[in-house]
């Protein structure tokens, strides 16, 4: 995924991610800057765009690096809250500050912004809850484009299922888990009980969604997938062998689903043999096709 872009008039654009800042903490605190990644020379612990959020006493939310300037940040966004102006600060590769060693021996320009446009923050925040992309102007010269972060929904019965859902949730990912099978639900330590026979009532993907459905018995699957695959979601996958995804593929496709948009292979280890690496698997292929996205 592109994570900057420019506009006719030379407006830097920087895509993040919602988990990239933590924008409803500027909205907790009475004074407060924001502390942005605004270049990158080299390799880099966070990405360009990445925000720090930082309290007049100090606290602050979020971070820029694996902790060798974030103090420095922070004390230096003290002083620019109470002088109320904005700076930019070099560290790493080509910086005047000698005794802040980036281990990664890249370069960052950091930009203070002591008076983050409140209202602005408060509109996205509320957007990015209606899980909407958001455009937030920090200053005439840079905008950053805020993304919500990959949602999944989950249909399944057995471990595969009850270990993906219980994963992506506690790797901090908001997961909808429906399961006509109590016992996956109280292994998973969450969900609701569903039939599944049609896709439920109420429950709606969105572009940063992906549908991952595990079931052993593949005849619970076309309606969910079917409905997965002409909806908006990103990412739709099924577990199975590809001769259920062969056999599955000519099911959806007498339906009239699209299937082409059904993802092949089902991760990214190959032939799995466990609920746990199946989980590992389709986690990361999911946020690998996220990631490769424009």
């Amino acid at each position: 995924m592109r994570d900057l872009v420019r506009t006719a008039t030379e407006q830097r654009i920087i895509r993040i991610c919602e988990s990239d800042f933590p924008i409803r903490r500027a909205l907790d605190l009475d004074r407060a800057a924001l502390a942005v990644i605004t270049g990158v020379e080299g390799p880099s612990y966070r990405p360009m765009g990445a925000t720090m959020v930082i309290g007049a006493d100090g606290h602050a939310f979020g971070n820029l690096s694996s902790g060798c300037l974030d103090a420095d940040v922070i004390q230096r966004a003290g002083g620019a809250i109470a002088g109320g102006q904005a700076e930019t600060l070099r560290y790493g590769r080509n910086s005047p500050f000698f005794d802040i060693v980036l281990p990664c021996g890249g370069g960052l320009d950091i930009t203070i912004l002591p008076r983050p446009p409140i209202e602005a923050l408060a509109d996205a925040a509320s957007r990015l809850a209606a899980r909407q992309i958001v455009r937030i102007d920090l200053t005439p010269g840079l905008s950053l484009e805020i993304r919500p972060q990959v949602r999944f929904i989950v249909f399944g019965k057995g471990p595969e299922t009850s270990c993906f859902a219980r994963l992506a949730r506690q790797a901090g990912y908001p997961v909808d888990l429906l399961s006509p099978d109590p016992e996956t639900l109280d292994a998973a330590g969450f969900g609701k009980i569903d039939a599944l026979t049609a896709w439920p009532e109420g429950l709606s993907a969105d572009a940063r969604s992906a549908v991952a459905v595990f079931f052993h018995d593949h005849d619970r699957e076309p309606p969910l997938l079917e409905a997965a695959l002409h909806g908006p979601a990103f990412y739709v996958g099924a577990q199975g062998s590809l001769r259920a995804h062969e056999a599955r593929c000519a099911v959806l496709a007498a339906r009239g689903a699209p299937t082409h948009r059904l993802a092949s292979p089902f991760g990214l280890i190959p032939s799995t043999r466990d609920a746990r690496t199946l989980a590992v698997s389709v986690l990361a292929h999911v946020l690998e096709v996220d990631a490769q996205r424009p």
